[in-house]
């Protein structure tokens, strides 16, 4: 199997996930707050290995014998988005952060359901798993094809778990309310401005 396929697929995964969205927002906040950091990464990382090795088997091509589900995925995910950004600028508005930050503010059942909206209510994702890196995976057959979709799991992994334990090391700055405010006012607002996105066509 040869290393080049895998590392390209490795090189689009990546740069499709880096971009800055509402999964990442997540795992970011959840990464600081040190909650459910694992099982938040390894949920988000096999969400897109599932979704990645479903377009690289070529589901991207049955998605466009579907007229209709990109538009209603995209208004589930509008609708998704705004909401919880309006929880997360109520709760900078409620301002109430004692230092309950290393006290759960959710179950784990809540935030792995969250986890899980924010990854299959997002139209984007499907986007960039099911038709880029399907599409991209078309460059290659057998054997190099398995490799560039194992890349691009693999680029899942180690962003996803590099974000989530990375984001340990910001624990001293968050550490007074008002830099909690200020994260939850950021979070809602990246959350509107993609809802606004998906539900105005852009």
């Amino acid at each position: 199997m040869s290393f080049a396929p895998a590392a390209v697929g490795f090189a689009t995964g990546f740069s499709l996930i880096l971009a800055i969205g509402a999964q990442n927002a997540f795992v970011l906040q959840q990464g600081l707050r040190q909650q459910f950091v694992f099982a938040v990464c390894v949920t988000c990382a096999l969400s897109d290995a599932m979704l990645i090795a479903t377009g690289v088997a070529g589901f991207g091509v049955a998605m466009g014998a579907v007229p209709w589900l990109p538009s209603l995925m995209r208004v589930l995910g509008a609708a998704f988005l705004f909401a919880y950004g309006a929880v997360r600028l109520h709760a900078s508005w409620r301002g109430n952060y004692e230092i309950a930050n290393a006290i759960p503010t959710q179950s784990f059942r809540a935030a792995m359901l969250t986890c899980l909206a924010f990854t299959w209510l997002n139209p984007h994702v499907y986007l960039d798993t099911l038709a880029l890196i399907g599409a991209a995976s078309t460059l290659y057959e057998g054997s190099a094809k398995l490799a560039f979709g194992g890349g691009a799991m693999l680029a899942s992994f180690v962003f996803f778990f590099a974000l989530g334990y990375g984001a340990r090391r910001l624990a001293p700055i968050m550490s007074s309310p008002s830099a909690w405010r200020v994260l939850d006012i950021c979070i809602g607002l990246v959350m509107w401005g993609l809802a606004a996105i998906l539900a105005f066509g852009g």
